[in-house]
């Protein structure tokens, strides 16, 4: 058995379209002779708010929150457990392995909120250099939390392997509630053959 622990945005919940989608297209699909089963998880600060995004303390007890899940999960014994998330949780993802080397086998970062829109010198890549897990970012062309082009040189940073699916012509949603299914087929078909 593999889990994908999977978190979202920090203006959304578990039940964000894309997640749903991308969480039934992996339960369709095996890894090998293996079963994915996706767990989607509210972090801490969306456990305490239904509303309104994270406040600045709120990330370090997401990132505690994430580690705890994780730990849960091993105690099931699987062959790997793998992480991911939307933006803000994609990045507490990636702060996280990063902190914690070996926590989770596989990384999966969809639209990784690389600087705030219209402040690119901001970047938010300090724990690339230290991120020795594999990981497959996904970036929509038109996103304005990172271009294409900033998001390869961030990933140029990182000692892991690591690619970046661009989805063309969507924003930092990519592509919002109407694509989801199509968008999240692609990311798991992309997901699964980068870690054959």
């Amino acid at each position: 058995m593999i889990y994908l622990l999977l978190t979202h945005g920090a203006g959304s919940n578990r039940n964000s379209p894309l997640l749903v989608a991308l969480a039934n297209t992996l339960a369709e699909h095996t890894s090998g002779q293996q079963k994915i089963e996706v767990v989607r998880y509210d972090l801490p600060f969306r456990q305490a708010r239904p509303h309104g995004p994270p406040r600045p303390g709120d990330a370090a007890r997401d990132r505690e929150g994430l580690r705890q899940e994780i730990a849960k999960l091993r105690e099931k014994h699987p062959d790997q457990v793998w992480l991911g998330g939307q933006s803000y949780g994609g990045r507490q993802a990636s702060m996280l392995a990063a902190e914690m080397p070996g926590l989770a086998d596989r990384l999966l970062l969809l639209s990784y909120p690389l600087h705030a829109p219209g402040k690119p010198e901001q970047l938010r890549t300090a724990h690339f250099p230290k991120l020795q897990t594999p990981a497959l970012f996904v970036q929509g062309t038109r996103d304005p939390f990172g271009s294409i082009e900033e998001v390869k040189r961030a990933i140029a940073l990182i000692p892991a392997p690591a690619q970046l699916l661009e989805i063309e012509g969507v924003g930092h949603d990519l592509g919002g509630q109407r694509s989801s299914a199509q968008t999240a087929a692609t990311i798991a078909a992309s997901f699964l053959a980068f870690y054959p």
